[in-house]
């Protein structure tokens, strides 16, 4: 039986070979394919030839000096320059990809830089630039090859995203991350508040943030009117115990159109609205009659109506209609910014939430966008005044108590 035998390499060999990767490394997209190349011409493994390098680096050892110092030396330094070069044109590169992304850019950023730029500086010299080691990005792109090597916060993120992402679109794109993480709970889904306003952040989501407000309130300092029974107490404890109303305006391809609400202050539910093209007192009339006829509250004076001073609400057609009904009028002071606030709060919503997100093109399109928003506040929407609950939901839970009060006694 013939007995294996290991090839044995002189010192000479050997210093020849550990002194031509370290000469032409540059020239290969990184250390190990030049030591692959090498190896393969000296008839040697790539793990021999490896090994001889880590040896000579950690000894001291030196390939023999070469017979031309000064062509050795330029060679040397016409290498330096070219490294420098490419240094340079990956850190020009690198800062028009980055922009301002600080001093240290996000992980996920710098490797889809180098997953653009590896062909051509390969990944070794691209990481020697940036502050990203190369087993990290190798780990990245094996994770991007097989998901399933991903680790459990990514993937467990993955499908958190998914769910965040509904929610914001069925809230209109309105809903923050305070808002979002809440209506998760609600759904039975535990997940900390910090966890969905960071994936917002890097799903780029963002809450609908309200802009300053308009004044639409033409008062008639000759006009009477009701005193202020409400003096900025907009609380109740029943449902048709405290009404508010105020309109807004919408502006459109044809024109001004104007949106009236009458608000239950006690859950803030939204009980009669109109749009109209002009704004005399038949349509905050109409908005009025609509919450009549659906809440049919008690003629005994039980039910108060509160506006500002605007003149379609001390109209005496106005006036005559709440007394028909049983309602009782109020009306805020004169220079009172606060007179009416919880109404200008809901148009303040109304607005931020649908209106102002597009352009709108007649009131027929203002009508249909109005009662959708009006369905969703109504029923869907959070509000943190009753507990980020809907306003139905706290309505039907007012009367569910009422209920169990009664057979209980």
């Amino acid at each position: 039986m013939k007995e294996k035998t290991t090839k044995h390499y002189s010192s000479e060999i050997r210093e020849r070979a550990v002194r031509m990767v370290r000469d032409h490394q540059d020239e290969y997209p990184s250390e190990w394919a030049a030591i692959q190349s090498m190896s393969a011409k000296f008839g040697c493994t790539a793990e021999t030839l490896r090994r001889w390098l880590r040896l000579s680096q950690t000894a001291g050892v030196k390939p023999k000096e070469p017979i031309d110092s000064d062509s050795e030396r330029i060679k040397a330094l016409e290498r330096e320059v070219r490294e420098l070069r490419q240094a340079n044109e990956i850190l020009r590169k690198a800062s028009a990809y980055f922009g301002t992304g600080g001093a240290r850019p996000p992980v996920q950023t710098m490797k889809a830089f180098i997953d653009d730029h590896r062909v051509v500086y390969g990944v070794e010299p691209i990481c020697k630039v940036l502050p990203i080691a190369p087993s990290t990005y190798y780990l990245h792109a094996a994770r991007q090859a097989n998901p399933e090597l991903r680790s459990t916060r990514a993937k467990q993120d993955e499908a958190l995203s998914q769910q965040i992402r509904r929610v914001w679109e069925e809230s209109f794109q309105n809903y923050g991350a305070r808002k979002v993480w809440i209506q998760l709970q609600r759904e039975g889904l535990a997940v900390a508040r910090c966890t969905v306003e960071r994936l917002m952040r890097s799903l780029g989501l963002k809450g609908v943030m309200r802009g300053k407000t308009i004044k639409t309130t033409i008062s008639d300092a000759n006009a009477a009117c009701p005193l202020d029974r409400v003096n900025r107490q907009f609380s109740a404890e029943r449902p048709n115990a405290l009404w508010v109303a105020d309109f807004t305006y919408v502006k459109t391809w044809q024109g001004f159109v104007y949106v009236a609400f009458v608000i239950d202050v006690f859950a803030r539910y939204i009980v009669g609205w109109k749009v109209s093209s002009s704004a005399h007192t038949d349509f905050v009339l109409d908005a009025l009659e609509q919450a009549l006829h659906d809440r049919q509250p008690a003629r005994d004076g039980s039910l108060i109506h509160h506006s500002d001073r605007g003149v379609q609400y001390v109209s005496i057609r106005y006036s005559e209609r709440l007394a028909e009904a049983g309602v009782e009028a109020s009306v805020g002071s004169v220079g009172d910014s606060y007179d009416n606030a919880l109404a200008e709060t809901i148009n303040g919503l109304y607005k931020a939430e649908r209106i102002h997100k597009q352009s709108w093109k007649n009131r027929e399109a203002v009508e249909l966008a109005t009662l959708t928003w009006v369905d969703w506040f109504n029923h869907r929407r959070l509000l943190g005044p009753i507990g980020n609950i809907p306003p139905a939901e706290a309505e039907a839970r007012y009367y569910q108590q009422l209920t169990e009060s009664a057979k209980a006694a």
